[in-house]
């Protein structure tokens, strides 16, 4: 029997239509039925693939592993790195070809250069002499007090840990174990956040109707969904893209 058979299969026994399955997925109906008729072609790629087979076993309480395994036999994936997931996922950009300098633009680099330093000393030998040494004396052990700040190093902001743009939704995301690459964004498309959360460390993030998560690193988070703590949604390397709803 085919994944796709299985998941209907699995659906049917749940009890659930559709459009009961869509909306506890959070995944489109149309897409749904073309999953369970074996066509993947429409879920955004091997990843957005994987992460809603995942989230469709939760739902019908099946078993995920087991759904990964068939779909990676009949569709005959072939092994990617982390660094093709996380471009295919848009966590990060591919990296582009570095492109030659023509001589003729160091040439005309340089010209320019020796332009703009003629001009600077020609404008330093009309200057006042007694102005230029006037000047030394500024630079002491014992700075006065107006030279004080821009010596003083800059204090670092602290990390943003909310993110909100509403209230009917609230995910934390803790980086218990390992650093992890996350991508927030609202139902409007709005994102909340893109960037890298460190170990050991915890983002909110709030919004009206429906989140949608990509995790870099699904082994190394733990998440709570409207202050329940929900079950791994994936391993150490692990790309997963996930979405929740007010009902979540």
């Amino acid at each position: 029997m085919s994944l796709g058979s299985l998941i209907a299969k699995a659906r049917i026994d749940a009890r659930l239509s559709l459009e009961d399955l869509a909306a506890k997925t959070n995944i489109r109906i149309s897409v749904l039925s073309e999953i369970e008729k074996d066509n993947f072609a429409h879920c955004g790629g091997e990843t957005y693939a994987r992460g809603h087979i995942r989230n469709i076993a939760a739902v019908l309480k099946a078993d995920q592993k087991e759904f990964i395994r068939i779909y990676d036999e009949e569709q005959a994936s072939e092994v990617r790195s982390m660094k093709q997931l996380l471009v295919e996922a848009s966590v990060m950009r591919e990296p582009q070809e570095v492109r030659k300098v023509s001589w003729k633009v160091l040439v005309m680099i340089s010209v320019i250069s020796l332009m703009v330093v003629g001009v600077a000393q020609i404008i330093i030998s009309n200057t006042n002499t007694t102005d230029v040494v006037s000047a030394a004396p500024a630079v002491s052990a014992q700075p006065s007090e107006s030279a004080a700040p821009s010596q003083s190093p800059k204090t670092q902001p602290s990390a943003q840990s909310s993110f909100s743009t509403g209230t009917g939704v609230e995910v934390t995301i803790d980086a218990s174990r390992a650093k992890s690459w996350l991508f927030i964004s609202d139902a409007q498309g709005r994102t909340l956040f893109s960037g890298q959360i460190s170990r050991g460390s915890a983002k909110t993030f709030t919004t009206d109707s429906q989140l949608n998560l990509k995790v870099g690193n699904a082994g190394g988070v733990d998440l709570t969904v409207n202050g329940k703590k929900v079950a791994a949604i994936g391993v150490d390397g692990e790309v997963v893209s996930v979405s929740y709803g007010v009902d979540s």
